[in-house]
């Protein structure tokens, strides 16, 4: 049975439903979907379909509410007042029977309005997240999931991050969070509108609803407000603009669901506006695509125009900001599309890539490194030509030591350091290791094989373990060989022959070695 329990939060119709494997809130019912004619599947990203609502006219029988459901609701009734968010997650924290699917809903009226069921929202609400919610509510102050994670929980996937939007002001926050004597945190975001609150452990970011007042291209001056829509408008993509209610109501004003399901990144109103209001955007629409795109070439002829005509906009931007975005691309799907890409809407100039990088052996690299789980940096300098390269770029976007030492490296050696002909292909490999006095020279030798694709290499000299060599001075000594100078020339033929051995030759073995030398 597919169970609907409908009640009133503010002015929003709250509703549960459960697939044919039981009650998604908790409850003892069983038995086949009730399905209405004419009813219309929501489809879901990756190919699953939710629930189909009723069709115009055709009505889903009563249904019979769970115990649990029941008492609920009943307790808060007699105390004058309908379900709260609190309740919402005490129901929601019952585990999920085996089988339970993501389930949307599509409800009548609200512009779209649908209904999140997954065990990935379910999980949100901890003992942290409740007490948050019960704040929120006693005060009468709206409070979503908002932006990436909710585009994360229609995909199916848990957030790593969660956002929260609020109507609250950030005065306002803080004077209900002192109250409860809950601890506020890193207080630098409040004059961007954004509370850090930490309840059982556990951080809560929670910004209050913004409109862009005034922007330069990098940062905005904002004005805070209670509508929901305009916070919204103000956001970069139309995947990233959606609202989750606690209760799993979705917010959608910009078609960003949809966009999601058709694997399609759009631009929030006009692209031109959104990329001049912070210019990183550019990057970002680029990050999203080979994050959510299922196909290369698949973008708006005026969003291309677009960026092209604001591409020089990143060169106002810190190169700190556009190493984040770029490293996510690399490490996305379609990187070779989008860094030729790049090249072609004259981006690549002002984000610090060569001017005439070398796209022939990037479209190689990224073709043979993209199931090898390369560094960021491994990808890219594929693209450099030389030296001069990596410096150019570690001056434009202040990259790290060790990305500066790699991408040095790999240059270096990805032409010299080969794999050995014959029997012992990885032996090349192991005595450069082996001979080795740099730091990380192991890490940077998986990394060389990643780009040379040598991905059965890689494997055995992950599972190789460096040998010591065994002999010390002090064994010399123990010989006769007395000599600081002897001892070193000593240690030194030993330790080629060592090498010449595959290193397998033994203490006794070398020593009895050194007796013919």
């Amino acid at each position: 049975m597919i169970l609907k329990v409908s009640s009133k939060l503010g002015n929003d119709s709250v509703s549960f439903f459960t697939s044919p494997s039981g009650l998604c809130a908790g409850g003892e019912e069983k038995g086949p979907p009730v399905r209405a004619e004419g009813a219309e599947a929501v489809p879901l990203p990756g190919g699953a379909a939710a629930s189909p609502s009723p069709a115009p006219g055709r009505a889903v029988p009563p249904p019979r509410r769970s115990r649990r459901c029941s008492d609920l609701i009943a307790r808060r009734r007699r105390c004058g007042a309908g379900p709260c968010p609190r309740m919402w997650a005490e129901l929601l924290a019952v585990p999920l029977r085996a089988g339970l699917r993501l389930l949307l809903r599509r409800h009548g009226g609200g512009g779209g309005t649908m209904r999140l069921q997954a065990p990935q929202f379910q999980a949100l609400f901890t003992p942290g997240l409740r007490s948050v919610a019960e704040l929120f509510e006693k005060k009468n102050y709206e409070l979503r999931i908002a932006g990436g994670a909710v585009r994360d929980l229609l995909s199916g996937v848990t957030p790593q991050d969660i956002d929260f939007a609020t109507t609250a002001t950030p005065a306002e926050m803080k004077e209900m969070f002192t109250a409860a004597g809950v601890r506020l945190i890193n207080n630098k975001g409040e004059k961007h509108g954004t509370i850090t609150a930490r309840l059982h452990e556990q951080n809560f970011e929670i910004t209050t609803l913004r409109i862009d007042v005034v922007t330069d291209g990098r940062h905005a001056e904002v004005e805070f407000t209670t509508d929901w829509h305009k916070d919204a408008e103000r956001r970069d993509l139309t995947v990233n603009s959606m609202f989750l209610g606690l209760d799993g109501t979705l917010y959608d004003f910009f078609n960003g669901y949809e966009d999601l399901i058709n694997k399609k990144i759009r631009f929030v109103g006009k692209a031109a506006e959104r990329i001049q209001e912070d210019y990183l955007r550019i990057l970002r629409y680029f990050r999203f695509y080979g994050r959510i795109a299922e196909k290369p070439g698949d973008h708006e002829p005026n969003t291309l125009q677009a960026i092209k005509e604001n591409a020089k906009g990143l060169a106002g931007i810190s190169g700190e900001r556009i190493w984040v975005e770029l490293k996510k691309i690399l490490l996305g799907n379609h990187v070779n599309h989008l860094v030729q890409l790049m090249y072609e809407l004259d981006i690549a100039q002002y984000i610090g890539l060569p001017l005439d990088g070398n796209l022939e052996e990037f479209a190689r690299v990224s073709k043979n490194i993209q199931n090898l789980s390369p560094k960021p940096m491994t990808v890219l300098t594929s693209l450099f030509k030389g030296k001069d390269d990596v410096t150019n770029l570690d001056l434009r976007l202040k990259i790290s030591k060790e990305e500066k030492n790699l991408g040095l490296f790999l240059i270096k050696h990805r032409q010299e350091l080969t794999k050995g002909p014959g029997p012992e292909p990885l032996r090349p490999y192991q005595d450069f290791l082996m001979d080795s006095r740099e730091a990380n020279t192991n890490s940077k030798i998986f990394e060389l094989l990643k780009y040379q694709g040598e991905e059965q290499l890689l494997k055995e000299m992950q599972e190789w373990t460096v040998p010591s060599f065994p002999v010390s001075g002090h064994d010399l000594r123990k010989m006769g060989v007395s000599s600081g100078k002897e001892i070193g020339t000593a240690l030194q033929q030993l330790r080629d022959e060592w090498k010449k051995s595959g290193y397998h030759m033994d203490k006794e073995e070398l020593l009895s070695c050194l007796k013919k030398l």
